[in-house]
């Protein structure tokens, strides 16, 4: 009787323990199904959306325009180079001087050149006087002819030395012309009318011929070159214009299309188009390479828009969340041109009917199929897009 004690007391045991874990395994399946029933309880109830967390689909007139950017550069700038070599004597003018079209800017030492236009000179003198010998030869030969003194052979002959000391004559005249034209260009002299924008040479300097000397540019009329991929270059015409922006400047600057590369470039495949730049009194000063970006308007177009940060990319293909039949719907669209109006950037759609409600995008993503009311009629964008709108990227 003894022995069946301890088995007694061991299945004692193991009943107590498996009661135990039955019971909390019921007690945790009732604690999960109530979870359950709440979380469905919660899902089933619509999400209040207020009328700032909606927006519309809105038909407006957005200006389109094409993106540009780049660095102003003057239209009319020249370097002003050594026509001679020698030494550099003079120079005084210094970068952000401003100089006159003529105004003497520099010297090359004319030691040299003076020499050689006195040396053509004289040389010039001496076949003069060898023309006067011959003339007299010709004369008095001419008339010993006339007396039967001499043959007219003789005469020939004076004749063609004459000839020929007057086409020397006019050699030494010439070269006596370009000796003089060489100390001319000893003189360094600003072609244009602007201000020196690089000085590249020092006095003292040993100058080789071309060697540059100073930069002048003229800031009276500068120009951008933006260079347009070939889709947006054919929406460009002359005389368009452009709203500029200069980094660090909140003044806009005016832009007028002047000219149209009629070829693109090789590499790139993209068109230079060449923008004048207007210089208004009050506008903020410009220089040569300072960096602009702005849109050149190319005409209006009449679409349905929604803000930008409505539309998700997410997906592959972009899609808006609108509220249908109380219920969040994913429909996609495709986007087109943009605009910033009051600091608010509105974007093309098409794929969505206008006046459909469209969740924020400060929302976030909401799961699709999800139960929404909406408190009152959800707020339009701006009502009237005035910027320019950009070209969806190709």
């Amino acid at each position: 009787m003894k022995r069946w004690i301890p088995w007694l007391a061991a299945a004692a045991v193991v009943v107590l323990v498996g009661g135990g874990a039955w019971r909390a395994m019921a007690a945790r399946q009732q604690q999960q199904k109530a979870l359950a029933q709440a979380a469905s309880q919660r899902a089933e109830a619509p999400m209040q959306l207020a009328a700032s967390e909606l927006v519309g689909v809105v038909r407006r007139s957005l200006v389109l325009g094409v993106p540009v950017s780049g660095s102003l550069r003057a239209t009319e700038s020249a370097m002003v180079k050594a026509r001679v070599a020698g030494e550099l004597q003079g120079l005084t003018v210094r970068e952000g001087d401003s100089v006159r079209a003529g105004q003497v800017l520099a010297r090359i030492d004319a030691t040299e050149s003076q020499a050689r236009l006195r040396q053509a000179q004289q040389q010039a003198d001496a076949a003069r006087a060898q023309v006067d010998i011959n003339q007299r030869t010709v004369t008095n030969n001419q008339a010993l002819v006339n007396q039967g003194f001499i043959s007219a052979t003789a005469l020939v002959t004076s004749q063609a030395s004459l000839e020929s000391a007057q086409s020397t004559y006019r050699a030494a005249l010439a070269a006596a012309d370009v000796a003089k034209k060489s100390l001319e260009d000893t003189v360094l002299r600003s072609p244009i009318t602007g201000q020196v924008s690089q000085r590249l040479a020092q006095p003292g300097e040993r100058m080789p011929i071309d060697g540059r000397v100073l930069e002048v540019v003229d800031l009276s009329r500068l120009e951008l070159e933006a260079l347009l991929s070939p889709a947006d270059s054919l929406a460009v015409r002359v005389g368009q214009r452009a709203q500029l922006q200069i980094e660090g400047s909140a003044e806009p600057v005016v832009a007028t299309v002047a000219r149209i590369n009629p070829s693109a470039q090789a590499g790139s495949r993209t068109v230079p188009v060449y923008l004048a730049i207007a210089q208004n009194r009050g506008a903020p000063a410009l220089r040569q390479g300072l960096f602009v970006q702005g849109l050149l308007d190319t005409g209006r177009a009449d679409v349905l828009t929604v803000p930008l940060d409505a539309v998700r990319t997410d997906k592959p293909a972009p899609y808006i969340q609108a509220v249908r039949d109380g219920k969040v719907a994913y429909l996609p669209v495709k986007t087109g041109a943009r605009a910033v109006v009051d600091g608010q950037t509105l974007v093309a759609v098409e794929g969505a009917p206008e006046g459909t409600v469209v969740v924020s995008g400060r929302m976030g993503q909401l799961r699709e199929g999800t139960a929404v009311t909406t408190a009152a009629t959800p707020s339009a964008p701006v009502a009237a897009a005035s910027a320019p709108a950009t070209r969806p990227a190709p």
